[in-house]
Formats: structure tokens, C-alpha cells, sequence
């Protein structure tokens, strides 16, 4: 399990419009996010999230170029540990978070290691509940996982 997992707001957005949020305190004992987050996210955080600042705000500004604010500053702070966890769904944050050698995982993700480790029983209608938001999931993608957790 990682030391910290570090959340940029899609993955508590979408959990939180489902009534899921939890899921990630009983997946993980340390989530911080920045102030940044916290304000895309747009309410009050559950208490078990902590907020931080990355230490190196310039840096964070150059990412800022390439990625919104939210998601520049959670890679950015997760640059002051040694091994995070990112949640992100946004493809451009991946694909930065990858080249700088990051471990991340999505919303999805966070859904198949809740079902695999019994914090969910079922993964489908859970899906079924992101798909009636605006969150976007390809029919292949649901197939795959599913199959991955045996639904």
C-alpha cells in the first residue's frame, strides 16, 4: 500500500456525485489533496482527506501550461514523496504523471481494488451509477473490467 495517495478532484467528483466517496477512505489511510482540488471539488472535504501545498509552486505553474490547476498541482505535490499514489482520470494528467514516473490509477481503478478486496460486493452497479453521470466510460472498457472481476 502506498504512503500517500494523492487525489486530484475527477475521482472525488465522481464518487462523491454517487454516494461513493468513502470508498476511498476504506481503500487508503492517508489522502491528501491541495487546495487547488478542493476548490474544483466545490464543497467541504470529508474530514479524512488532508490538505497540502506543493512545495514547489513554480514547477507547478509550468505544469499548468499543459494540465488544469487542479491536476498540476496534485502531480506537483506528489513530487514531494518518495512513492505516491495519483488518482487521476484526465488522460493529459496520465500522460504527464507517466513521463514523470509516477504511479496513478483512476476512478476505475479505485472501483476494481474495492470490489477485489470486498470493500464493494458488486462492480456493475456501480458503474451503472457513474454511467448516469457526465463521467465517460467506453461499453469495451466496462466489459474488460467486469471480466477482470469476474462479473
Amino acid at each position: 500500500m502506498p504512503d500517500v495517495v494523492i487525489s486530484d478532484a475527477s475521482c472525488l467528483i465522481i464518487l462523491d456525485k454517487i454516494n461513493k466517496i468513502e470508498i476511498l477512505s476504506d481503500l487508503y489511510q492517508n489522502i491528501i489533496t491541495t487546495p487547488e482540488v478542493a476548490k474544483e471539488f466545490g464543497k467541504s472535504l470529508p474530514t479524512w482527506i488532508t490538505l497540502r501545498e506543493s512545495s514547489d509552486k513554480n514547477y507547478q505553474k509550468v505544469l499548468e501550461v499543459s494540465i488544469d490547476p487542479g491536476e498540476a498541482s496534485a502531480i506537483a505535490l506528489s513530487l514531494n514523496y518518495s512513492e505516491p499514489l495519483l488518482l487521476l482520470d484526465d488522460l493529459k494528467a496520465r500522460k504527464m504523471a507517466k513521463k514523470l514516473g509516477l504511479v496513478f490509477t483512476g476512478t476505475l481503478g479505485i472501483l476494481v481494488k474495492a470490489k477485489k478486496l470486498g470493500v464493494i460486493s458488486e462492480l456493475k452497479p456501480v458503474i451503472d451509477l457513474i454511467r448516469n453521470t457526465d463521467f465517460r466510460i467506453s461499453e469495451l472498457l466496462v466489459d474488460e473490467i467486469l471480466k477482470e472481476v469476474g462479473e
